[in-house]
């Protein structure tokens, strides 16, 4: 084991030539950043959980409550013993083949059958006050964590001139406000990690999960071999955009439709904005240029950029869905869907009725294409 440590941590790899972990031992006069130090962020994460919990059930929820956001999940299935137990014990998402077998043993038509699994995965969604309570909790944090961090940077040289995140590298001294910064966020992003699994799962989970992994590891990497200073940076600009995305979130959550849209639209500007715009040009120039010149490369800067570059990537992905479901909102009015939610809708009708009623509807059989059956509007899910 201790051969693998001494392997992992090579300072040739981690730090530039001619510096040794030796140099970086905290001193009487200087504290450097301490790999140890992140071992604090387990313990804290799982607080962080369990803060989350209390925040959720004795502070978001009565908020929801008091919006007048209901408690109950998508609509259930009907009753069918024979359904449930092919939903259960064999699939989720039966095939046709399997379809047409079931039509035929229950003498309902394939489409009612296919809305009826529809409806069953639905039901094992989180219901809108649970959204609101995540979006709530992430909205708190990410407020709290990006008033922090423009406070704490605007009295950093480094904020205003980018070059100084490369002065007398790796020998700057840790403060206690920036060595706060990182175990804060470090810890908030393991937890999102972990609580991804109970989380609401969406479209886009590994993605998240890429994401997540990409953000502890430039938070790991940037601490330990003292790039904290341009990691400040990285941290904040991104938290930004997560304070309105949040905040849109709740606003439709609670059918202030308005208020959604104007969010919504000043989290996709922000958002291009800071991903597409000002990372690349601030961020990425510092990371690459301005550090290749000052510091010069070594094995984690190449390890660094490469995360800082994949970071970018997704950013251009999720830049993409903003702006389709912005394109959306202005076609339609508003901001309807998540594109990473995993809540199914369908144009047809998704109020199942057992065939017995067939001949009780309005309709013939095939009108409208939902085989006679009452077709009220669907209501997309609301993410």
């Amino acid at each position: 084991m201790a051969g693998i440590l001494v392997w992992f941590w090579n300072e040739r790899f981690w730090l530039p030539h001619n510096v040794t972990w030796a140099d970086l031992k905290n001193t009487d006069e200087s504290t450097f950043p301490q790999a140890e130090d992140l071992y604090l962020a387990c313990p804290l994460a799982f607080c962080m959980f369990m803060i989350r919990l209390v925040f959720e059930r004795f502070i978001a929820r009565p908020c929801a409550l008091g919006l007048k956001i209901q408690a109950n999940g998508p609509q259930k299935a009907q009753h069918n013993a024979i359904l449930e137990k092919v939903f259960t014990a064999i699939t989720k998402h039966p095939d046709e083949k399997r379809l047409e077998g079931l039509s035929k043993q229950l003498d309902w038509d394939v489409r009612t059958i296919q809305r009826w699994f529809r409806q069953r995965r639905n039901q094992e969604k989180p219901s809108t006050l649970a959204r609101f309570c995540e979006s709530m909790w992430r909205f708190t944090f990410y407020l709290y964590i990006f008033t922090y961090g423009v406070r704490f940077l605007k009295k950093t040289p480094w904020l205003w001139n980018t070059r100084e995140c490369w002065y007398n590298y790796p020998y700057q001294p840790l403060t206690v406000d920036l060595h706060y910064y990182y175990i804060l966020e470090l810890s908030f992003y393991l937890s999102l990690l972990f609580s991804q699994f109970t989380d609401i799962r969406r479209k886009d989970f590994l993605l998240m999960f890429l994401h997540h992994v990409a953000t502890i590891s430039l938070i790991t990497f940037s601490y330990v071999n003292n790039m904290a200073r341009v990691g400040t940076l990285v941290m904040c600009l991104h938290d930004a955009a997560d304070v309105l995305l949040e905040a849109a979130k709740m606003a439709n959550y609670s059918k202030c439709q308005r208020l959604c849209n104007v969010l919504f639209i000043m989290f996709a500007l922000v958002f291009i904005s800071s991903r597409l715009g000002v990372y690349p040009v601030w961020i990425l120039n510092t990371t690459v240029f301005e550090s290749w010149e000052i510091v010069g490369p070594y094995p984690s800067w190449w390890v660094f950029n490469t995360l800082l570059v994949l970071l970018q990537a997704l950013h251009s992905f999720w830049s993409y869905l903003i702006v389709r479901t912005a394109y959306r909102a202005i076609s339609r009015g508003k901001v309807s869907k998540d594109d990473r939610s995993d809540i199914e809708s369908s144009s047809d009708e998704d109020e199942v009725l057992p065939p017995s009623q067939k001949h009780h509807t309005n309709g013939t059989n095939g009108a409208h294409g939902t085989n006679g059956y009452l077709s009220p509007s669907p209501c997309p899910d609301e993410h």
